[in-house]
């Protein structure tokens, strides 16, 4: 079975008060869906159209795990805390089997 990945990279970080709130909340929501963080800021080499932002990549063993998690209670919860306080693209892609 393919794993699922959590991609996302933030274009700003408007209010970081929210993101530490956002990010505690998250961690749980991951742990309790058995997600594994494998990026966490870090440094970015960005190529092409590519964003040198904040990057977080986190690994599950399954897409629809991936899935699952991110509709989550706990993860909605999180969501709310973050709301307008970043710009970000997130998505969920399918590693390859």
């Amino acid at each position: 079975m393919a794993k699922g990945y959590w991609v996302s990279v933030y274009r700003t970080i408007s209010d970081p008060e929210k993101l530490t709130a956002y990010n505690e909340l998250a961690r749980s929501a991951v742990r309790a869906a058995n997600g594994r963080v494998l990026v966490r800021g870090g440094q970015v080499a960005a190529f092409d159209a590519g964003i040198a932002g904040r990057t977080v990549l986190v690994e599950f063993d399954s897409f629809e795990q991936a899935v699952a998690a991110r509709e989550s209670a706990a993860y909605q919860e999180a969501l709310v805390a973050l709301s307008d306080g970043v710009e970000r693209d997130f998505r969920i892609v399918e590693g390859i089997d």
